[in-house]
Formats: structure tokens, sequence, C-alpha cells
């Protein structure tokens, strides 16, 4: 059977962040971050698509660090984060779409320095990477198809982003031995 676009999408994201040391093997299972990605892509979308052919790196990173930021959020406070109605308004809201790494990486992830900089280069070559792989499927811009296929590039970038901010809080998925 072949590969849809998506599963080879996630394969060569979880081969490069393996790469990386950013995630582990097994990939963390989190239903709370999960079912906030359907709300949050609906919200997010006409702002990553009104960016997409200017800044097509940023529409498709912003994502990643989103996925970081409901993970820290969920460790952090989630009965409090998990009421919030449009949690990517709550987050985007508080520098504007433009700033919202930066945002992110300093007042949400708490980053400075070398870290700050190492996840700027790191989300930068994702993002490099996933729509690098999205215009080689020669898709018709403004079509189902080319929508569809971006949804799922975001999906994949929340996911990545999400599972690299728990590792690196130490939650780790590891196979039990019994």
């Amino acid at each position: 059977m072949e590969k849809t676009f998506n599963d080879k999408l996630h394969e060569d994201l979880k081969l490069f962040l393996l790469s990386m040391k950013e995630v582990d093997e097994r990939l963390p299972e989190c239903p709370d971050i999960e079912e906030k990605w359907e709300d949050i892509a609906k919200a997010y979308i006409p702002d990553g698509i009104r960016e997409f052919n200017d800044y097509p790196s940023a529409s498709l990173g912003w994502m990643m660090y989103i996925g970081m930021a409901v993970a820290k959020f969920w460790d952090a406070e989630w009965t409090i984060y998990s009421k919030i109605d449009d949690l990517y308004a709550y987050i985007r809201d508080k520098r504007g779409y433009d700033s919202m790494d930066e945002y992110i990486r300093e007042d949400v992830l708490l980053l400075k320095a070398a870290d700050y900089t190492a996840l700027e280069k790191l989300v930068g070559e994702c993002a490099s990477r996933v729509y690098n792989a999205l215009r080689h499927q020669n898709i018709e811009s403004g079509t189902k198809e080319a929508f569809n296929a971006y949804v799922s590039c975001l999906h994949q970038l929340y996911l990545f982003g999400a599972a690299m901010q728990l590792k690196r809080m130490g939650y780790h998925m590891t196979k039990m031995n019994g």
C-alpha cells in the first residue's frame, strides 16, 4: 500500500526530530492536546492561509510553536487553559500573529539566549522541510486538495510541537516490560 502524503510527512518529521533527539521513538499520547487540535485549526487557518504565500515558513512553523504552547499549558494549569474557548486567539492576541513565535518562546516556554535561538532554528528547519515536501506534491494552489494538504501539514507540526515540548518537560513513552 502506498503511503499517503500525511504518512510520509509524519515519518520524515519524526526521523528528523529523532536525529536531533527532540522526540522519543514512541511519540507521546495526550488526548487533551489532540482534542484541542480541531478548534485551534479552525481558528488558525484564516490567519495561516493569509500569510502562506508571502511567509510559508511562518505560516507552517507557528503551528509547531502552538503545539508546544498547548503542551506547556497542559502541564502547567490545564484546568484553567482547557476552559479557554479559543486557545489560538488567546495565544495570538498576546502580541499579535507576527510575534506569536517570540511570545511562545519567551513568555510560555521561558527560553533565553541559546535555547531561544536553537528552538527558532529548529522550528524554522521543520517548517522549511514541510514546505518543501508540500511544494513537491505539485498540487494546484487554491484547490480543495491544496487546502487539505496544508491542513495535514499544520496537524503534523502541531503534534510534533507538542511531542517535543512534552519530552522537554520529562514526559517519555517507553515500552513496559512484563
